[in-house]
């Protein structure tokens, strides 16, 4: 598909550190050790930040992800419309991949990221306050890259319906694993990302979306949630999804500190 392709071209080279010296400087420290007490951030903060959050995207970690999510999505799409309707007659993965819809639907993944927020916040908890903060900002990063490369590319769905890729409820899963994985490390990390991969695998087998959708959408949720993350966390590894004929995973490359 041209646009597809056209699209994660000009992602990888967008996210690449030769293109962001046009975005500016960008705030927030760069540290591995985390505040002793961050204070909870206002909620018009939230807002205000997303300049940098969105700064803060060109990277080489970022063209790495984005980059090789965007060769596994090409290189699925002749194997795309085979492994959905695979997927979708099988009646085991249909009851196993059905609370999928409602874990990574919007309602889920930001009401669970705003209350966050609130409870920390209500509470007098500063450091969950910041993290519903950073997960709310991702999914606000990550809508916004999401819905762009939706209009830009205008797939068909396997259901015929419009806005295939990438995956908005794989997006959105990934961004949240991305935020717990950086803030409290691989133990929430596991979890999360088993998580967001099986959010992945029901839209598959619920017919409204192909393999490399969801893979791309993986891409676009670490990515967005990592760049609203920076200074939380020591990890070396970098996440990107794999697909291969028949199934898919989750990948993990050296990259240096975080």
């Amino acid at each position: 598909m041209p646009k597809l392709a056209a699209v994660s071209v000009a992602l990888v080279l967008l996210s690449t550190p030769a293109f962001s010296q046009s975005l500016g400087p960008v705030s927030g420290p760069l540290t591995d050790a985390p505040a002793a007490e961050p204070p909870a951030p206002s909620f018009g903060s939230l807002f205000r930040s997303l300049a940098g959050d969105f700064g803060r995207l060109p990277s080489l970690e970022t063209a790495l992800v984005l980059g090789t999510a965007g060769g596994i999505s090409l290189a699925a799409q002749r194997n795309d419309a085979l492994l959905t309707r695979r997927a979708v007659a099988s009646e085991t993965l249909d009851l196993v991949f059905e609370p999928g819809d409602v874990v990574g639907g919007g309602l889920s993944q930001v009401g669970g990221a705003l209350a966050t927020y609130l409870v920390g916040r209500a509470t007098g908890h500063p450091r969950v306050a910041v993290l519903g903060g950073d997960l709310l900002r991702a999914q606000m990063v990550n809508s916004v890259l999401t819905q762009g490369i939706k209009l830009a590319v205008d797939r068909p769905r396997p259901d015929l319906g419009r806005y295939s890729f990438p995956s908005g409820h794989a997006s959105a899963t990934f961004a949240t694993a991305a935020v717990l994985q950086r803030h409290y490390g691989w133990k929430a990390g596991v979890p999360a990302y088993g998580l967001a991969a099986f959010v992945a695998g029901s839209r598959i087998q619920e017919n409204r979306h192909f393999l490399s959708d969801v893979v791309f959408g993986a891409a676009i949720g670490v990515v967005s949630g990592r760049a609203v993350s920076v200074g939380h966390g020591r990890g070396r590894f970098a996440v990107a999804p794999i697909g291969v004929p028949g199934g898919g995973g989750i990948g993990f490359t050296l990259a240096g500190r975080q």
